[in-house]
């Protein structure tokens, strides 16, 4: 018997639907087995709480699971049947019959439909088939096995696991199905699907806008002053880019091409915004060299500033 998912979620029965969100992520992401691999346990535990997540997550499953129309497993609650809903009852509770022992000629339909009903449903009749319960996870994946593609296993309800092909270009919060992959169906009817959330880690360097990505690239006072020709980083390796003469901080070269290529569409730009340091240590010739630039009279970078307000 499947546990009571209220409970394994840690939640009240009149918890919102964000509560409930709130409290699967927290224990999906404590508990993921990305995170304690080898832990029989801790997947046990995780694969109990997607589980729950999925019945109470969906408002429409979890108002059915409260009325008692289907259990914590997401199947449905077979209806009890008794003799006396087929044959008449006074208000006693006693069966009427006004034919004396001649009645069993005609119960012998209402035993067959009782008990023929009750062998199709073990020998997984049509009428009797019900879908398996969906399954939901969060999975944890890297910038650039987003950006890139990737495969991942994701565990399934069985225990085993299952390698899903993360697309290129996929984005934070996209979720992706597998068909047939979520809990066995009942009466010989189909399996659910499971549904994946992805969750993209961010990355120290890129940044992501769209299918274009953002770095930002340090610069030197003389590649500023003079252009130079600098390594910059890309999703795909180091590519040289041309600094040109008089950069400045925060101006952004365009990389045509050399951002996300997703599945289908056209690939985005790459946008490296520049930013012009000065070295740790400043020694005297560095500090003669500045004097003079400021005797030259420099003109002012912030005049600009000033005429907009």
């Amino acid at each position: 018997m499947s546990e009571d998912p209220y409970k394994v979620l840690g939640v009240a029965k009149d918890a919102t639907q964000a509560e409930i969100k709130k409290a699967y992520r927290k224990l999906a992401k404590a508990l993921h087995p990305d995170l304690h691999p080898g832990d029989k346990t801790k997947e046990a535990q995780f694969q109990a709480v997607a589980a729950a997540n999925d019945l109470l997550g969906d408002p429409e499953k979890r108002k059915r699971f409260d009325a008692g129309e289907i259990d914590a497993s997401g199947q449905e609650r077979p209806q009890r049947q008794y003799y006396r809903d087929h044959a008449g009852a006074d208000p006693q509770g006693r069966y009427a019959s006004g034919a004396g022992y001649g009645d069993f000629e005609d119960l012998s339909g209402v035993f067959s439909d009782l008990f023929g009903r009750r062998g199709q449903a073990r020998g997984g009749a049509q009428g009797f088939a019900a879908r398996g319960a969906d399954v939901r996870y969060r999975l944890d994946v890297d910038f650039m096995d987003a950006a890139m593609g990737a495969k991942r296993p994701v565990p399934l309800p069985d225990g085993s696991a299952i390698d899903l092909t993360i697309p290129a270009g996929v984005r934070d919060g996209q979720t992706l199905r597998l068909r047939g992959k979520g809990q066995p169906g009942f009466g010989g009817g189909p399996a659910g699907d499971a549904y994946v959330e992805i969750e993209v880690r961010p990355h120290k360097v890129f940044a992501r806008d769209e299918n274009d990505i953002e770095v930002e690239v340090p610069i030197t006072f003389d590649e500023a002053v003079l252009g130079a020709k600098v390594e910059v980083p890309t999703l795909s390796g180091k590519v040289s880019m041309g600094i040109p003469r008089g950069a400045t901080s925060g101006q952004r070269l365009r990389l045509k091409g050399r951002g996300i290529k997703p599945a289908k569409g056209e690939a985005g730009d790459q946008y490296v915004r520049l930013k012009i340091v000065t070295p740790p240590k400043i020694d005297a010739e560095m500090e003669d060299i500045a004097r003079r630039w400021r005797d030259l009279g420099a003109p002012d970078p912030r005049a600009s500033l000033w005429r907009e307000l």
